[in-house]
């Protein structure tokens, strides 16, 4: 008799703990990702700095040209706001910020607003990295998928999360994983497409990680309907901090237990597996449980090379 999938990567619920050597790389990642995407919100503080030096008064701000989306965002509004408002508004915000903030600077006015300008646009980056830890597990992931097609001599397509076009594989598909939404390959002649982040009709919610027995053209005429095309569904949770960890593993359970609940109403049964960065002990023992029930087909610690590897290769397999 063939072993469960995920004894072929776990012998216990302690194989899912992550380490702590795990958890301060994840956290350097993030940092480093955070000052990546910082970068062009300094450049643009740099050059409103450079535009507003020219200005001998905070009153002299108003009729320099270039600037006045540095001053809207300096006064506290974002780039989505800034589409709702009339010009009478935006003049109304840069005459308040004015007024209130950098004519009681005195000479040091030019600080006064960029120091402003970087709150304003520190709250964007903080936006954007609520789910950064979602997208880089996600790309993670996704390279070792594509490794164990290429290990094992299997051709794909990749969707690109902008256009939704299918693109055929290339010599040239490096750095994929940052603008890609779909992978589709064929199986011992049968198709196969993994989707992220989909909303499973039958189910109701958003999915993490879906995965098809149709090629694309077929699975996008089903309007993913069709109960018994999937082929398993999973949760990804990216966020390596220990102290969400086991709010994550709540999140997942529960979306777990709706695909369960949704397709017990139905006469096929997919797999089910979870995949997450932050495992703490009695969350890993949770898990360890629900794959020995049967609740779960299979699970990893997306911190853990040789289990990203082996959940991987299983889902090529399937």
């Amino acid at each position: 008799m063939s072993l469960p999938p995920y004894q072929r990567h776990l012998a216990s619920g302690d194989d899912l703990v992550t380490g702590y050597e795990a958890t301060r790389t994840g956290f350097v990642a993030l940092a480093l990702e955070k000052n990546r995407r910082a970068t062009p919100y300094v450049d643009e503080a740099r050059a409103l700095q450079a535009a507003a030096s020219q200005a001998r008064t905070p009153a002299d701000l108003r009729t320099l040209p270039g600037i006045e989306v540095g001053l809207l965002t300096a006064a506290g509004l974002s780039d989505k706001s800034l589409v709702h408002l009339q010009s009478e508004d935006k003049r109304k915000a840069i005459d308040g910020l004015i007024e209130n903030f950098l004519e009681p600077a005195g000479e040091k006015f030019v600080e006064e607003l960029v120091f402003r300008f970087l709150l304003t646009r520190g709250d964007t980056l903080g936006g954007s990295m609520r789910n950064i830890g979602g997208l880089l597990a996600q790309r993670k992931l996704t390279r070792a998928i594509i490794a164990a097609l290429q290990i094992a001599g299997i051709s794909y397509r990749w969707q690109c999360s902008k256009t939704k076009q299918w693109i055929d594989t290339n010599a040239n598909d490096l750095n994929i994983e940052l603008s890609l939404r779909g992978l589709s390959w064929k199986n011992n002649g049968q198709s196969r497409t993994l989707i992220y982040n989909l909303l499973v009709p039958l189910v109701g919610n958003n999915v993490d990680m879906c995965l098809f027995n149709l090629d694309p053209d077929a699975l996008q005429n089903t309007e993913y309907k069709t109960f018994d095309s999937y082929v398993a569904l999973g949760e990804l949770k990216g966020g390596i901090d220990p102290a969400g960890a086991d709010e994550h593993w709540k999140t997942a359970r529960s979306a777990l237990d709706r695909i369960r609940e949704a397709f017990a109403r139905t006469s096929h049964t997919p797999y089910t597996f979870f995949i997450g960065a932050a495992i703490e002990k009695k969350m890993a023992g949770e898990i360890w449980d629900h794959l020995q029930q049967g609740l779960l087909t299979n699970a990893a610690n997306l911190t853990k090379d040789d289990q990203v590897t082996s959940i991987s290769m299983w889902l090529c397999a399937l």
